[in-house]
């Protein structure tokens, strides 16, 4: 049999996952069939995950503005990374792979097994909450994950990064439609599909706009695309104005570096004159000790004018750029919420297309669409003319 594979992004709601309330579209009589998996709090997952890091990372700082008390706060009112992320993992739809059908049981044991292999095979995405559930429509698995990076450079060594994840788990970012999140998610979905093909389901591929794909399954499918792209801009938005603040503290470090020169010029020896020896000349004294000491801080003095401009040029362009990217991030993070928006809008049109296409067939009601288009550009020719 053909099947579809669906793994969009969620909204990553635990409460609703963890159904310590039912929504509308849910039927409490079927709950006790759902499957908990993980039901781990975030603020206990980042403590696991990140402490260490973080203790360390403070040990080194010698500033109090830059010690960080709480990780998981500083990621989730900040504006760099998101603190997790969601996925809905779905095979076919509520026709073919209805919950209360054997092939609703059959969703569920391949769901089951996808989801045994999935933390083997992302290492870099700890999983803290997961649920199957069989109290809707049709079977799905939500997974909410935290990725995260090791051996960082800056920062703590072990930190929050979605770009940095999948990059460790060989995912490299290419053009806008290849990127990093991208090739993850086809990644997973050839993962799923291998486990459907042990139970003799073929993955129907649906990537175009093909006559059997219903006009709002269609526009459900590309507008989900444009979120996943977005979002990945609105990664890379902020993994940039992360280096520009680093650059920015960078400028810090170099004032620290300005006072630790000027007690080294107060107090290290060979910063100092020496007291004459007896019996020597002036000219004597000047030319061994005097001249090669000016000359050493004259060197130093260089070295510092120098870095001096040169920090704070850079300053001054990352602090502009800084204030460009937190722009261009409000208007990504914007462009993800009304995307979403449409999406939540699109959806139950698209159930009422299949209701429609259920009834009248494919063809009929292609054929009205067709003729609604040729009428609508007939009568946009006929006003231009």
């Amino acid at each position: 049999m053909l099947r579809t594979i669906s793994i969009m992004t969620g909204k990553g709601s635990t409460n609703h996952n963890e159904r310590k309330f039912n929504a509308a579209n849910t039927n409490p009589a079927r709950t006790h069939l759902n499957v908990t998996y993980r039901e781990e709090k975030i603020q206990d997952a980042y403590h696991k995950l990140f402490d260490e890091a973080l203790e360390k990372y403070n040990a080194k700082q010698t500033r109090g503005d830059r010690i960080i008390k709480n990780y998981y706060e500083k990621i989730r009112t900040g504006n760099q990374e998101k603190p997790f992320y969601e996925i809905i993992v779905q095979i076919g739809n509520k026709d073919d792979m209805g919950s209360s059908t054997q092939n609703g049981e059959l969703a569920k044991t391949i769901l089951d097994e996808y989801f045994q292999s999935f933390e083997a095979r992302n290492p870099n995405l700890y999983v803290f909450s997961a649920h199957l559930h069989m109290d809707e429509a049709t079977p799905h698995l939500h997974i909410d994950f935290i990725p995260f990076t090791k051996g960082s450079k800056r920062g703590l060594e072990t930190r929050v990064s979605m770009k940095q994840a999948l990059k460790a788990q060989g995912f490299s970012g290419g053009s806008k439609s290849d990127t990093e999140w991208n090739q993850w998610v086809q990644n997973e979905k050839e993962s799923l599909a291998d486990l459907m093909a042990a139970h003799y389901i073929t993955w129907d591929e649906k990537g175009t706009h093909k006559p059997h794909l219903s006009v709002e399954d269609y526009k459900l499918q590309e507008r989900q695309k444009e979120i996943e792209a977005a979002e990945s801009e609105l990664d890379d938005a902020r993994c940039r104005i992360s280096a520009a603040q680093k650059r920015i503290e960078a400028y810090d470090d170099c004032e620290t570096e300005l006072g630790q020169i000027t007690e080294d010029l107060d107090e290290k020896p060979e910063y100092q004159l020496p007291e004459p020896q007896a019996m020597m000349s002036a000219k004597k004294y000047k030319a061994t000790f005097v001249d090669p000491l000016i000359a050493t801080l004259k060197a130093v003095i260089k070295k510092l004018v120098i870095r001096f401009f040169k920090q704070k040029s850079d300053y001054e362009y990352q602090l502009g750029r800084v204030k460009s990217l937190e722009r261009e991030n409000d208007r990504l993070r914007t462009k993800c919420i009304n995307m979403e928006t449409l999406l939540d809008n699109l959806r139950p049109r698209a159930e009422e297309d299949k209701a429609l296409r259920r009834f009248y067939g494919d063809v009929a009601i292609t054929q009205m669409i067709e003729q609604k288009i040729n009428k609508n550009r007939n009568r946009s020719r006929g006003a231009r003319g």
